[in-house]
C-alpha cells in the first residue's frame, strides 16, 4: 500500500466543503465533521489493506433482476386541478423561490 496517497481532512477542507454544498456549519458541527470524515477515510484506507489479486469487479450487487410493468395513465390531473392547491402560482407555473445565485 502506498502510504504517500493518505489524505487527511482539515478544517479549511471542511469549510470549503461546506461552502460548496451552501451548508451552514458552526464552529462546532465543523469540527465534528472534520472528525467524522477523516473517519471515513480511514476505513477506506483500511479497505486498500484487502488483497483482491484475482478478485473480477462487480458490475450488479446481485443476481436479482428488475421486473417492471408496462406504464398506463390513469387519472389525469389537470393543469388548473394541480395549480388549484399551490400556494403561489402564476397563470400557468407553479411560482417558487429562487435557489441558485450569490448567497449574500
Amino acid at each position: 500500500m502506498n502510504t504517500d496517497r493518505i489524505m487527511k481532512i482539515d478544517k479549511s477542507t471542511v469549510v470549503k466543503i461546506a461552502e460548496l454544498s451552501r451548508l451552514e456549519l458552526d464552529e462546532h458541527a465543523a469540527e465534528e465533521m472534520v472528525v467524522d470524515l477523516n473517519r471515513m477515510l480511514g476505513f477506506v484506507e483500511k479497505l486498500q489493506e484487502v488483497n483482491t489479486d484475482g478478485v473480477e469487479p462487480l458490475i450488479f450487487m446481485t443476481d436479482e433482476t428488475n421486473v417492471y410493468r408496462a406504464d398506463i395513465v390513469k387519472d389525469e390531473v389537470s393543469q388548473k386541478d394541480a395549480l388549484s392547491n399551490a400556494p403561489k402560482k402564476d397563470m400557468y407555473y407553479f411560482r417558487v423561490p429562487k435557489v441558485i445565485g450569490n448567497s449574500d
